[in-house]
């Protein structure tokens, strides 16, 4: 159909100006804007007859003032922003909210691409003409009230050019917090679990907790440490998440505020390219109560991320941070782009991003990673890793 409409335009003295195409499940609508020298009716007659052998519908405008597409000084100046909603399920009701609030500001609805329909629905809109930060600060209400994640990010060069990604590993890359589940082998689970909470939400300096932490599993042998290690299970989307990303070329590691003995699993199984965390001394096949070397804390995190920037070369504006724990905050500041897991209200006040879902590789679409790209790939490039 687009062929044959272009070879009917061929037969007139137009130049192209736009064009505009897309198809909605089997519905093709195509627009396009035209430079015309010459006689209006001819291409009138031209395109009707074309249409009407394709059994399409259509319409010609004729104006003299001009292409109204072609954006102002103004607007070329200004930059465009991706809102990316997420939900699980995705009504109605709150995509209307969201679009209002976007009005609200000023802002216009370029365009919406469908990023995916499972794990979670998503949507990715190009808004033009709003303020970004008075944007983020109306969708943030939206978010509160849907129940929706929002995302909003700056359009362009930028956006696609993220090339390093680190993960935090308790409650992020795996499920639940693995020194919890030492803590309940060695009988002090009560204990350990409310120093650990209370460490998340920001309330105790993360590096005297975990030693007060640490202490308190003095006597546990490394076989107990070994059976944690072995029953800890990743987030779903995980691997999805971790096979995309280097697939795409992306750099991808873990930055944890655990421990090695526990993270260096997933470090061998998922093929990460780097990781980072504390480590537990050992002595007589029993810990000893006391940690060996720095502890990577929240400053420590940061470092980190620095430190693996600078080792693969990549500027720290291309880098992306996700977490869930307020000893996460400076590693999501000093990212390109942070982003909020399930997180605690500490983290989620300092994150650009918000991902609330259960979904870790729903991370994959406030990248702009369409769901039937990450399918393709794997129909292409199969390698036996499960979607976990």
């Amino acid at each position: 159909m687009t062929a044959s409409l272009f070879s009917s335009l061929a037969a007139h003295d137009v130049d192209v100006l736009d064009v505009e195409q897309v198809v909605i499940r089997d519905r093709l609508i195509l627009g396009v804007a035209l430079d015309l020298r010459g006689d209006p009716s001819s291409l009138r007659r031209s395109i009707g007859s074309t249409c009407s052998a394709l059994s399409m519908e259509h319409e010609v405008v004729i104006t003299e003032a001009g292409y109204h597409g072609q954006p102002s000084t103004e607007g070329r100046r200004g930059r465009k922003l991706h809102v990316i909603v997420l939900g699980h399920p995705l009504r109605p009701g709150a995509v209307a909210d969201v679009a209002q609030r976007i009005a609200d500001v000023g802002g216009n609805i370029e365009s919406v691409t469908q990023l995916s329909v499972y794990p979670v629905a998503s949507l990715d809109m190009i808004v033009a003409n709003a303020d970004e930060q008075q944007l983020r600060s109306a969708l943030a209400i939206a978010a509160a009230e849907t129940g929706l994640d929002i995302a909003v990010e700056q359009a362009g060069l930028a956006r696609r050019a993220k090339r390093l990604v680190v993960l935090d590993v308790d409650s992020t890359l795996v499920q639940g917090e693995a020194i919890d589940e030492l803590a309940a082998l060695a009988g002090i689970g009560e204990q350990v679990a409310a120093i650990t909470d209370s460490a998340m939400r920001g309330e105790l300096d993360f590096a005297e907790s975990l030693r007060a932490r640490v202490e308190l599993l003095a006597g546990l042998p490394i076989s107990a440490v070994e059976t944690v290690r072995d029953s800890l299970q990743l987030t779903p989307g995980a691997r999805t998440l971790v096979k995309t990303l280097k697939r795409l070329g992306y750099v991808v590691g873990i930055v944890s505020g655990g421990f090695t003995l526990l993270t260096d699993r997933f470090v061998a199984e998922l093929d990460l390219d780097f990781g980072a965390a504390s480590t537990l001394e050992v002595a007589d096949g029993v810990l000893t109560g006391r940690i060996v070397g720095k502890i990577v804390d929240r400053e420590g995190k940061a470092e980190a991320l620095r430190r693996f920037a600078a080792q693969y070369a990549v500027p720290l504006a291309q880098t992306v941070a996700i977490g869930d724990g307020a000893n996460d905050i400076d590693m999501l500041r000093t990212a390109g782009l942070g982003i909020a897991f399930n997180a605690k209200a500490a983290l989620r006040e300092n994150a650009e991003v918000s991902v609330n879902t259960p979904f870790l590789d729903a991370v994959l679409y406030v990248l702009g990673i369409s769901r039937s790209e990450i399918d393709a790939a794997d129909e292409e490039q199969p390698d036996g890793l499960l979607t976990g």
